[in-house]
């Protein structure tokens, strides 16, 4: 598994960078197979009302004096829609990892998951939610959509402010037929226009998975002392902080009691969340949030 610093020495091309992280990686975004009339056998099932009489297994009705009905397998495509917050907090580099910073991870994140679709033969598009302004790419399939979406990717900029509520419904209409939803953000503003958007996205029957990322310096407070410090977000008078070594336990506990309301709401919403932090390897983290969810599985 590579590191985060190896990976960043790959980082000047994105496609690079998919090489390495999914090399290690041996599974995809769904099961890839729906059950249905297809063409390879999977399993018996009591015959119900409604199927059809070519479905039943006459020899097995035969020795068992009931009728059972052959189940079968056959490929299903998924539609991924990739959401990235790109707004001006995602900018934070990491204290740990030179040159590492939110941005940097999630679009990484994102393209890896763009690079699975287009393996599976999955249509994908990509959000860009940043600069008050939401870009949509739309969904696709292909080698030619997958440089598409990596080229959008890489011009990205972490700037400004998520979109007000009207840029996100315009880019809420892409997402018609039911996908599954990837989005990368710090959730550090949630309540959200993006919070309401995945929360939409959800009530509509799409499987939504939501990565929380942020730096070990904003987990543990470990901002070096007397170093100021930029809220990125905020009006410019007010942006500067300095963290005193005596600020750091009401700092943690102001971060974990943000982030404890961030997994409630996605609880109640049944949107599954991911937590990580930037300096951590990257192929692990994948692992984690493309795995189905436990009880839900790859939604249809």
């Amino acid at each position: 598994m590579l590191s985060t610093p190896a990976l960043l020495a790959h980082a000047a091309k994105l496609d690079l960078v998919i090489r390495h992280v999914l090399a290690g990686l041996g599974h995809g975004i769904h099961a890839g197979r729906e059950r249905g009339a297809g063409v390879e056998f999977s399993e018996y099932r009591a015959y119900a009302p409604g199927d059809e009489w070519r479905r039943v297994d006459w020899k097995l009705l035969a020795r068992a004096d009931r009728y059972y009905v052959r189940e079968a397998e056959r490929d299903s495509h998924v539609a991924a829609w990739l959401w990235l917050d790109a707004s001006a907090s995602m900018a934070e580099p990491s204290y740990a990892i030179q040159g590492l910073d939110k941005l940097w991870y999630a679009r990484t994140a994102l393209a890896c998951v763009a690079a699975i679709a287009q393996r599976q033969g999955d249509a994908f598009g990509l959000v860009v939610c940043g600069d008050g302004r939401a870009e949509v790419t739309p969904a696709s399939r292909g080698p030619r959509q997958l440089q598409r979406v990596l080229a959008a990717l890489a011009r990205t900029s972490a700037s400004g402010s998520l979109p007000a509520e009207e840029g996100m419904r315009t880019a809420l209409r892409i997402a018609a037929a039911p996908a599954v939803v990837f989005a990368a953000s710090d959730c550090l503003d949630w309540p959200s226009p993006l919070s309401e958007a995945l929360q939409r996205l959800r009530h509509l029957r799409h499987d939504v998975r939501l990565l929380a990322l942020r730096t070990q310096a904003e987990v543990d407070g470990s901002f070096p002392s007397g170093v100021a410090y930029r809220e990125r977000e905020a009006l410019a008078a007010t942006a500067l902080h300095r963290l005193l070594p005596t600020d750091r336990e009401a700092y943690r506990e102001r971060v974990f009691q943000h982030f404890d309301g961030v997994a409630a709401h996605c609880r109640q919403h049944d949107i599954v969340l991911a937590q990580a932090r930037i300096e951590e390897p990257l192929e692990a983290v994948l692992r984690g949030w493309l795995r189905p969810p436990a009880g839900r599985g790859a939604r249809r």
